[in-house]
């Protein structure tokens, strides 16, 4: 029964890990594609949503790895 849920996990793990670097290339694809029309209103605003999302999707890949002591 324990190893099943240790299976599910590291599938749900590297699942996630790969929604998060997905995340991270449309977030990266957005905030380098809008920094080209930064005079738009609505470009700026998309460039900054998108930095944010960028940052976030960052932290929460870094977080699904294990810590090194």
């Amino acid at each position: 029964m324990e190893k099943e849920s240790a299976i599910q996990t590291k599938v749900s793990i590297e699942t996630k890990r790969e929604i998060a670097k997905i995340g991270m290339s449309a977030s990266l694809l957005l905030t380098a594609g809008s920094a080209l029309f930064l005079k738009n209103k609505t470009a700026k605003t998309i460039h900054i949503t998108a930095g944010v999302a960028l940052v976030g999707f960052s932290i929460w890949h870094a977080s699904l790895y294990p810590k090194k002591s």
